[in-house]
């Protein structure tokens, strides 16, 4: 594995970035554009394009085995197909047909983002060493993946762990994905700063209204920051706890913008969480917060390339 050179890409709803990645997980060279989110699906794929021209142009290009994907979702591993929320010109979009067409015909692992994180945390960062555990992407939106019995779980489509959408409110706010009161709709960074809005919450002379800013307050003892967060940890511990109910995850792992608001997120939700996750195989679940940072989608998608390429050795493909 230390000897392998992969691709891979990270593909959000504000950039598109891809790397060569060796079997290490050492980003050897980068490539970025901005995601025309917006725009029409092909005018999203000539950017994604932009970035594997940037790397197909590489000497290294000719060691490459295999490219590994992490996007935005919903993904359709099995179809290879892509729907982003964020992105209205990518449904059921051919992404994996798509990038082999670029790269001569490389094989492509496609996951979603959130378990893209989940395996870079689990190969190198907070989540190394543990069997089972939940790692979670709480942002803009709320994703995540599953480690169970020490190999990464993406599921048939690649969307297992998306913690998200699960139902914490059952008469709660109906959110974009069709269902009431889900996780992504409390916690998530722009419905925390709602939520501090709407409760009397005002930014500062910046006019900052968003999540970073709320928890500056908070951090300053803001009472109604500090409840604005205190609901999105509360939101999070219910859906950590079900997790942790049905498939007995021992860590849980918190990324994410919003996860950077650090100790005014993460103690709340360990406190939640005590509520929450009270069968005795639950009480034992810590939460801690990621340590891969920004290149964690990008050395996710690798992990996934080098260990789709394993398997297929191993069977003989």
């Amino acid at each position: 594995m230390h000897t392998d050179l992969v691709a891979a890409l990270d593909i959000g709803g504000t950039k598109i970035a891809g790397a060569l990645v060796d079997g290490r997980g050492t980003i050897l060279l980068r490539a970025q554009q901005p995601t025309p989110a917006q725009q029409d699906g092909d005018t999203v794929m000539r950017a994604v394009e932009r970035v594997l021209v940037e790397l197909t142009a590489s000497p290294r290009w000719g060691h490459v085995h295999a490219l590994g994907i992490g996007s935005a979702g919903p993904v359709d591993a099995s179809a290879g197909t892509v729907s982003p929320v964020n992105v209205p010109g990518w449904r059921g979009f051919p992404l994996v047909e798509r990038v082999r067409a670029v790269t001569g015909g490389v094989p492509v692992e496609l996951i979603g983002d959130g378990v893209a994180i989940t395996a870079a945390e689990h190969w190198q960062g907070a989540a190394r060493g543990h069997d089972n555990a939940l790692c979670m992407v709480v942002s803009t939106g709320v994703g995540g993946g599953l480690v169970l019995g020490g190999r990464l779980h993406p599921g048939p489509t690649g969307n297992a762990g998306h913690i998200g959408h699960i139902s914490v409110d059952l008469d709660g706010d109906p959110c974009p994905c069709g269902g009431r009161g889900c996780v992504e709709r409390i916690a998530s960074g722009p419905n925390i700063a709602r939520r501090a809005l709407q409760d009397g919450w005002r930014p500062g002379p910046d006019g900052d209204g968003s999540a970073a800013a709320v928890a500056a307050a908070a951090r300053a003892g803001d009472p109604v920051a500090r409840a604005s967060f205190a609901r999105a940890a509360q939101a999070l511990a219910a859906g950590i706890a079900a997790t942790a109910s049905l498939v007995e995850v021992d860590i849980a792992v918190v990324g994410g913008g919003v996860g950077k608001a650090g100790e005014v997120l993460l103690a709340p939700l360990r406190a939640s969480l005590a509520d929450y996750a009270t069968l005795s195989f639950a009480r034992r679940l810590q939460v801690v917060p990621a340590q891969m940072g920004t290149d964690a989608g990008l050395v996710g998608a690798a992990a996934a390339a080098l260990v789709g390429r394993a398997d297929a050795t191993a069977a003989g493909v």
